[in-house]
């Protein structure tokens, strides 16, 4: 069988129309095969030839549509594990990913799983660390979770960032005193039911009276060495440093004295004119509140503790309350203690002689008093709120005031975290 030269279909030869048809020449073709096989000469009742197109038009649009949709979900996929690799960790929030970003549309963020725990709002940013309930919040805006620890009554740096250190308020099972480490893990156990616990400005000794015995230790690597021990008096607790030495208080109006565990034996005879000791100056001196003057009243005093915190100077004048709250700026030229009107003072101690210079600052101090490096001094007033002391401004008439601090909650009260000094 030949073929004739002039003569091509679609299996020999030359093509007699173009490749690419168009959809109208198909569906042409279509209906003209239809209309050549058709057995009955009148038109039919359907249309075959349409039924098919639209039958294929409507397959092809289900494909279309179920493309896209698989690809609108590998791009959601794709997209939020790219936002959540590539985002901060520790985030409460699941990220919400915009396909095509139309303009003017502003997306909502979605909610937080019911099960997930929400983190507390950011506090005040402060100069110092801030404890609030069981969250560590640093200056530098980290935010660490204390599973196990609290009531926390102070907290401290350790030196050269090796952690902190939290001491627990008074419970029915005594104080607990807990080491941080800096690199993410839980706190752990340094002490545990102690009658009274006292940590050094350093950061580098820690002293607690534990039954009958008062104790006191080197704190390395967050690690208890060198312990000494001696008989407590009855009811001695430790209160703070000078030095090596360990200040020590004595029930009621006992008074004050110094235990210099470096030396061995027991602590020394109490100055009972010592009322309170706010801490130490550079020089090993001890700054502290004594029984002075005619009629006898609360002064400020410097105290020596190397021998028996006798007065080497005495300053009166302010009304100062009783309490034994305040704190010593770390380069021995200002105290923030409290006064007899429910407000703080900023004592002046390079006037410390016969008169005293202290200016009213702010709210009364309710707990623990933080310097900062820069010469801030750091506190929590009456109402849970933070107060800024800046000597600077207060002495050109400036009056502090409390701000508050989000996360707080009732009955609570925040813990500014003290600093080591250099």
């Amino acid at each position: 069988m030949s073929s004739t030269p002039n003569s091509c279909d679609n299996r020999t030869g030359s093509l007699e129309r173009s490749f690419p048809v168009s959809e109208d020449e198909l569906e042409r073709a279509l209906r003209e095969t239809f209309t050549r096989r058709a057995a009955t000469p009148r038109p039919l009742a359907a249309d075959p030839a349409g039924l098919a197109i639209r039958r294929a038009r409507r397959t092809g649009r289900r494909r279309a549509l179920t493309g896209l949709a698989l690809a609108g979900m590998a791009t959601v996929l794709v997209t939020t594990g790219m936002a959540q690799l590539g985002g901060p960790t520790g985030q409460g929030t699941t990220p919400t990913v915009v396909l095509g970003d139309p303009r003017g549309f502003t997306p909502s963020p979605l909610s937080t799983p019911s099960t997930a725990a929400p983190a507390p709002p950011d506090p005040v940013r402060a100069e110092l660390d801030l404890l609030i309930g069981s969250w560590l919040h640093t200056s530098g805006g980290e935010r660490r979770e204390l599973t196990g620890a609290g009531p926390i009554e102070r907290a401290q740096r350790v030196p050269d960032y090796g952690g902190w250190l939290i001491t627990s308020a008074a419970t029915a099972a005594g104080r607990t005193l807990w080491w941080l480490p800096p690199n993410g893990s839980p706190p752990q156990v340094l002490l545990a039911g102690a009658d009274a616990v006292a940590v050094a400005v350093d950061g580098r000794q820690v002293a607690w009276r534990d039954g009958a015995e008062l104790r006191a230790a080197g704190l390395v690597g967050g690690q208890l060495v060198a312990t000494t021990e001696a008989a407590a008096p009855d009811g001695a607790v430790p209160v703070g440093f000078a030095g090596d030495a360990v200040l020590i208080r004595q029930p009621g109006t006992g008074g004050f004295n110094v235990w210099r565990r470096a030396a061995g034996g027991v602590p020394g005879a109490a100055n009972r004119d010592v009322l309170n000791v706010y801490g130490a100056l550079p020089d090993g001196r001890v700054v502290g509140l004594v029984s002075a003057g005619t009629p006898r009243r609360p002064c400020l005093a410097l105290l020596d503790p190397a021998h028996a915190l006798s007065i080497l100077r005495t300053g009166c004048g302010p009304a100062l309350a009783t309490d034994g709250l305040g704190g010593v700026s770390a380069d021995g030229r200002w105290l923030l203690v409290n006064g007899t009107r429910k407000n703080a003072l900023l004592v002046d101690l390079n006037t410390l002689g016969a008169t005293v210079s202290a200016r009213p600052a702010g709210p009364a101090v309710a707990g623990a008093v933080a310097w900062s490096r820069a010469g801030v001094a750091l506190h929590v007033d009456a109402a849970s709120q933070l107060v800024r002391v800046r000597p600077d401004r207060v002495l050109a008439g400036e009056r502090p005031t409390g701000l508050p601090v989000d996360g707080v909650a009732a009955g609570e009260r925040p813990v500014v975290v003290a600093d080591t000094r250099p």
